[in-house]
């Protein structure tokens, strides 16, 4: 199908913050500037549960340029009730209060804060603060607390618990000729951003707070700083422009904002406070999960049972909960299923929603299962999970609103060329390297949240739009552009856009792959409404040639109005602006999912991922040398940024599969690799060669601009492909994550 050419959805286009970025315009929450910045350093505690006895920091406010050093001895009241500091996405429990008393939680915990008039004069006393523990038993290891593991009993907010059972899957699964049943595991991972955690208050005087912070959503961060301080909404504003990277650590406020704001309030000036990459590693990460699943299946693959069931580790202050094994249910067509989830505490701080949060978790372990189902039946892979495609959800027994998973398959297989593929493992050699071939399924829930946005058009023909969403580096900031040029027929360049901002419309964090389709459709409907008024006004000009026109047959281009079938009658936007006395139209309005359609329908991406990897046989050592990834996902907004979307998540694929494990001490009940020498992300080396296709998709329910969103999928499933790649490489099936050499010799 041609596109049209002047069309800017569907394109192409480049970053619009590009320049900003790659020059250093782009300012970060640590780059911003104030005349009386003073710099916050945090002292890290060194147990894991206890408390803390006596605190010296005399040795520490000798130092010149010394303000104050804040313990819980000294810190300024803040709110009582954990509903204050309950943030948007807070799951069920006390959410943690940093300096609130003696008690320590986990190894890591601030328990101070020293404030200078420079850096190198807070970090050097922050040495010298001494402090003295009654430590307590602690328990870090998920396989030593496995046992005490409990259901959650309050559920948390959008966050399905385990979908009930349907048939008899345990009855099901003994009387099957073919049972697969396995363990699997993957380790803690943590987010890494490139951009640490940081906050900068800024101290305008009369208590009023300009912040900028390192955060996913600003408005997030301006509710929790409102409540936890007890402060007037209208004297806080948290900005965000500009974020560098995130993965969903940005989702809930850290302690770093409560310091930087506390110690702002009580000196009255403005105050930084950044974490280094040690202290990093004291938030949230991917937990820990130990997951059984069972498939029971016919000697041809169909499946008869799926049993899963996953325990996973969680603070003991907060239920931190994930949707691990619903994905089992309603993947694959099976009419027998039974899943279970729980949690057991352990003395870290809670975990947090990381990139894909659960489906990248529990479709590991699906996905590696299914493909030893595959080969336990003698079942090409691509033909085992047609044989069992389902045509609706059937958790909710409910019809999707697409779902274009086949021709996910076929494209990708094609492209990748595998039916060429030898099904004996061990059987491709080149060189001294044993080559494997593997895939698996990718799928990830398609959200639109309620989100509203501003569209405000100029008499010269320029349009701003505005939202309180932010951009963590996937583009938001370009796609809002285009929808907005196309709706009003403008230039990329007539159209400037303003998020990051907690005082612009109203905005859900941004997280979840539902960016485009809320933030997206809200900006679509304020500039339709900018559209219908600038409409009405054109027909109501004197001579006007749209007059008695309907509006179905105008088109707005090139910054002008015109009849679609005769442009040549047609008229300036300026001109309509000009002639009807206004310097602006501006409207403000909100967009939502029908209720109906989420009632009736269920609504998923989907993904097929085909990975080649080379096994040096003496060595161990795996190379991921190609990737081929196929994408349902609806209106694709922009093939560019779209795709740097998709390899950004396979990359973080190729590092769990390989890569990625916090590793800590349970004696000391500390996570040791904290710091980015040890802690192993892919380099440019582990990356080789990445090919993107996205399947066309027609989705008129799931929005109204009819996007699913991209940020997650690519990374759902792509460990599972490349570990049933390393099996048909080397003949060795391994079920837990990283796949590092230890492993595999």
């Amino acid at each position: 199908m041609l596109r049209d050419p002047d069309l800017h959805v569907g394109a192409p286009r480049s970053r619009i913050d590009g320049v900003a970025k790659v020059t250093g315009e782009a300012r970060y929450a640590a780059e911003h500037r104030a005349p009386d910045l003073a710099h916050g350093i945090v002292v890290s505690g060194a147990i894991a549960r206890g408390r803390i006895t006596s605190i010296d920091s005399s040795a520490a406010l000798a130092v010149p340029g010394v303000i104050q050093v804040f313990t819980h001895e000294n810190r300024r009241s803040t709110a009582w009730l954990d509903y204050n500091y309950q943030d948007e996405v807070a799951p069920p429990g006390s959410p943690f209060r940093p300096l609130y008393d003696a008690e320590i939680h986990f190894s890591g915990q601030p328990v101070a804060l020293v404030v200078a008039e420079d850096y190198d004069a807070a970090a050097y006393a922050a040495s010298l603060v001494r402090i003295t523990y009654e430590a307590a038993e602690h328990a870090t290891s998920l396989e030593a607390q496995a046992y005490k593991s409990y259901v959650p009993p309050k559920k948390r907010s959008g966050i399905k618990p385990p979908s009930p059972p349907r048939g008899d899957a345990p009855g099901a699964f003994t009387a099957s000729p073919v049972m697969i049943e396995a363990d699997y595991t993957h380790a803690v991972e943590h987010h890494n951003p490139m951009e640490p955690h940081a906050s900068t208050v800024i101290w305008e005087g009369d208590g009023k707070l300009t912040v900028h912070d390192k955060t996913q959503g600003p408005q997030n961060s301006h509710s929790y700083v409102v409540a936890v301080f007890g402060l007037k909404a209208d004297d806080v504003q948290v900005k965000n422009a500009y974020v560098g990277g995130a993965f969903g650590l940005g989702l809930r406020p850290h302690y770093q904002l409560f310091l930087a704001v506390m110690a702002a309030l009580e000196l009255k000036r403005s105050v930084r406070v950044v974490l280094t990459r040690d202290q990093m590693f004291t938030l949230s990460y991917r937990p820990h999960s130990l997951q059984t699943v069972k498939l029971g299946a016919d000697r041809n693959g169909k499946l008869n049972a799926v049993i899963h069931a996953a325990v996973s580790g969680t603070s003991r202050f907060e239920d931190y909960q994930e949707d691990i094994v619903n994905w089992s249910g309603f993947l694959y067509q099976c009419d027998n299923a039974a899943f279970s989830y729980e949690l057991a505490k352990l003395d870290t701080y809670t975990p947090s929603d990381m990139r894909a949060p659960g489906a990248a978790t529990g479709m590991f372990a699906v996905e590696i299962a299914m493909d030893e189902l595959a080969a336990e039946t003698g079942t090409d892979p691509v033909e085992l999970r047609l044989r069992n495609y389902a045509d609706k959800d059937e958790n909710q027994d409910k019809p999707f609103t697409s779902k274009e998973l086949r021709a996910c398959y076929a494209q990708a297989a094609e492209r990748f060329g595998w039916s060429r593929r030898n099904p004996e493992p061990r059987a491709t050699t080149e060189g001294r390297e044993l080559v494997g071939w593997g895939m698996a399924s990718g799928i990830w829930e398609a959200f639109m949240q309620k989100a509203s946005a501003r569209a405000r058009l100029a008499a010269d023909g320029t349009l701003e739009v505005a939202t309180a969403t932010s951009d963590i580096g996937t583009g938001t900031y370009t796609i809002l552009a285009q929808i907005g040029a196309d709706a009003l027929g403008l230039r990329m360049e007539q159209v400037s856009v303003k998020i990051g901002d907690s005082s612009l419309p109203t905005s859900p964090i941004e997280g979840g792959s539902w960016t485009a389709a809320s933030n997206g459709s809200a900006v679509m409907v304020a500039c339709t409404a900018v559209r219908e008024e600038l409409f009405r006004k054109a027909r109501g000009l004197d001579g006007s040639p749209l007059a008695n026109v309907p509006p179905e047959r105008v088109v707005f281009r090139g910054g002008r109005i015109a009849v679609a079938d005769d442009p040549s009658r047609s008229v300036a936007i300026s001109e309509v602006m000009r002639a009807a006395g206004l310097e602006v139209i501006e409207r403000e309005e909100t967009a939502q999912q029908d209720p109906a359609t989420t009632k009736r329908y269920a609504s998923y991406t989907h993904s097929a991922i085909f990975a080649e990897v080379k096994v040096d046989e003496d060595l161990g050592v795996v190379r991921v040398t190609r990737v081929v990834v196929a994408v349902a996902a609806g209106k694709i907004i922009n093939p560019k940024t779209a795709r740097s979307q998709i390899l950004g998540g396979v990359v973080m694929g190729i590092g769990m599969a390989l890569h990625e494990e916090t590793m800590a001490d349970h004696n000391l009940g500390r996570f040791m690799n904290h710091n980015l020498a040890e802690y192993h992300v892919p380099a440019n080396a582990d990356i080789h060669d990445i090919e993107v296709i996205f399947v066309e998709e027609h989705d008129d329910k799931i929005s109204p601009i009819g996007v699913k969103g991209l940020g997650e999928i690519g990374i759902v499933g792509t460990a599972a492909a490349v570990a049933n790649a390393i099996f048909h490489a080397t003949g060795k099936r391994v079920r837990s994550l990283p796949i590092t050499l230890d492993k595999l010799l």
